[in-house]
């Protein structure tokens, strides 16, 4: 193929698209781009239902806290699964469970037998299949790109998945506002035919790390995540990084989950409108991942990391001020925006300034505060706007985000930290 050979030299244009020179990397990357687009489909399209059904944004909280709840238990047992298993077979697996709860909630909905109870136990299957498939996804992309065009992949797959933040939500408003809420549920199932063709067709060697297939004892697993623990504590700027991004999961980066409150109760939205709003969000992300892509050769930066930190917060205080739906877009992108800026950064600091042989340990720890301690801040955010609406949530969170800022911008400067560049 012309192209394949073009990106195969790796010059000029086609040297942002290096990794798709490795045909099963294109066969993942392909099937991703229409799987992830119906996984936001169905995120959306999820809160909206169970606001529809239960009119109690405190509910809407509990199942976003039921569905992270399986990361923040299971997390590093996860690890060892995607260790130990072949990839491919596994996200297979994974790939094909995921499509059978979509198919079920979307069936459920469409005869009408669907109850808030369902969408919870669902809710709680899919975050169990979820917190599996993550750690072998993000594994899998080195065996089919190998080390040399890993990053490029990594940035490639980051492009597709921000990208889908922007036309899910806004496609699943569409398509409930025209076909019903069931059509998002049973076209994300869909999607994922494609993923899961794409996996059938790759080849790759199934075997895994003949270190890691010896079942290690139980003492050995918990002695090699004390020392990686420990490393943390006596690490302050891998302390700080990691103490930040976890205080503001819980207070700040839950903000999704009160949007279909805000469109609804406060803009005066129905799901077309939300579907925007979510958008907006991920268009922000995007033009965020972007703009990091360009400045990634200088290096991480405290400010950048601290900036988009502090814009979170910021403009999510103006988003709990507005009432205006086309500010509050407006604001929603900025959040995006931010919430990218902050999340690589934290990302990028912490992969410079731990060795190799510790990265994967402190890596898991990133991915418990990123992703594990969302059931508490739904249920801090569910909890606020059940009592005085979207708009006290979102500025709640965000105030204490910014209280966490200062306190965590306080520590470093008294510790006299800098960032390290690679060289």
């Amino acid at each position: 193929m012309e192209i394949e050979a073009a990106i195969g030299k790796k010059t000029g244009r086609w040297r942002a698209l290096a990794a798709l020179r490795h045909r099963n990397f294109r066969l993942f990357w392909s099937g991703q781009l229409i799987s992830l687009m119906g996984t936001w489909m169905q995120n959306m399209a999820q809160g909206w239902l169970v606001l529809q059904m239960t009119n109690s944004p405190f509910l809407l909280g509990v199942v976003s806290a039921v569905q992270f709840t399986p990361l923040l238990v299971l997390a590093l047992v996860a690890g060892v699964v995607a260790d130990r298993v072949p990839r491919r077979r596994l996200l297979i697996f994974t790939q094909t469970s995921l499509m059978l709860l979509a198919f079920i909630l979307g069936v459920l909905t469409l005869t009408g037998v669907v109850r808030f109870w369902m969408v919870l136990i669902l809710a709680g299957l899919l975050g169990t299949v979820n917190t599996f498939d993550m750690p072998a996804r993000q594994s899998f992309v080195v065996e089919m790109v190998g080390k040399e065009d890993l990053m490029n992949a990594i940035a490639l797959n980051s492009s597709i998945f921000n990208a889908a933040r922007i036309v899910g939500p806004a496609l699943a408003g569409l398509v409930i506002g025209r076909l019903g809420m069931a059509a998002s549920f049973l076209l994300n199932g869909a999607s994922f035919i494609a993923v899961i063709a794409g996996l059938l067709l790759i080849r790759v060697p199934e075997k895994t790390d003949l270190v890691n297939a010896r079942r290690p004892a139980v003492k050995q697993v918990g002695e090699k995540i004390v020392e990686g623990l420990r490393y943390i504590r006596r690490t302050p700027i891998v302390l700080h990084t990691i103490t930040l991004m976890a205080l503001l999961s819980i207070f700040a980066m839950n903000f999704t989950v009160l949007i279909p409150v805000l469109a609804r109760d406060t803009l005066g939205q129905q799901a077309e409108g939300y579907g925007l709003l979510m958008s907006a969000s991920g268009v922000g992300a995007l033009g965020g991942a972007l703009l990091l892509a360009v400045l990634s050769s200088r290096g991480p930066r405290l400010r950048l990391l601290l900036g988009g930190a502090a814009g979170l917060c910021l403009f999510q205080l103006l988003l709990a001020s507005t009432r205006s739906y086309n500010l509050a877009l407006l604001f929603l992108g900025f959040t995006g925006w931010s919430m990218i800026t902050f999340t690589a950064s934290v990302n990028t600091t912490l992969q410079l300034n731990v060795p190799d042989n510790l990265r994967g340990r402190v890596m898991s720890v990133y991915s418990l505060v990123f992703g594990g301690v969302t059931p508490i801040g739904s249920l801090f955010s569910g909890s606020i706007a059940h009592l005085w609406g979207a708009p006290a949530g979102l500025a709640a969170g965000a105030t204490l985000g910014l209280i966490s800022l200062l306190a965590v911008t306080s520590a470093l400067r008294k510790t006299r930290l800098t960032i390290l560049r690679s060289s």
